[in-house]
């Protein structure tokens, strides 16, 4: 979690909101890191877990990877939570709730929908303080962004 706030903090040189994300493979090995960039190239879809996602599918050469963990400084969102599923990660591990838009259990909890092909452990809470800081500060000084 040290490394995706480290990764979150990035974020602000473009002025988005601090997010980050590592994405680990099963064997340890990190395939991917990303942060928020919606700001920095004006695409909505540019959180920081899709951005590793994206990363990791072209590193690995697939969109597929089982067996990965996804850590990330907040709870996913539903289109986060989707693209998760979609690349048959493992686990997500995050730090802060989001009690507005998250999708692993706070709102919804779509990477454990039964419903649905697959699902995925989750792991709340990792650092919440320190992940929620910094999220509060960023909106705290919204002119210097």
């Amino acid at each position: 979690m040290l490394d995706a706030l480290a990764e979150a903090r990035a974020a602000l040189t473009s002025g988005d909101v601090p997010v980050g994300a590592i994405l680990v493979s099963a064997s340890g090995e990190v395939l991917a890191v990303g942060h928020n960039e919606r700001e920095l190239h004006s695409d909505p879809t540019a959180h920081a877990e899709v951005v590793a996602l994206r990363a990791a599918g072209a590193a690995t050469g697939d969109w597929q990877l089982p067996g990965s963990t996804l850590i990330v400084t907040l709870e996913p969102c539903v289109m986060c939570a989707g693209a998760i599923l979609a690349a048959r990660v493992e686990t997500v591990v995050f730090g802060a709730w989001d009690d507005k838009a998250g999708a692993a259990g706070s709102v919804y909890d779509v990477l454990r929908d039964r419903r649905l092909n697959h699902r995925v452990e989750v792991f709340a809470g990792v650092r919440a303080d320190e992940c929620s800081r910094l999220l509060t500060e960023f909106f705290r000084t919204p002119n210097e962004h």
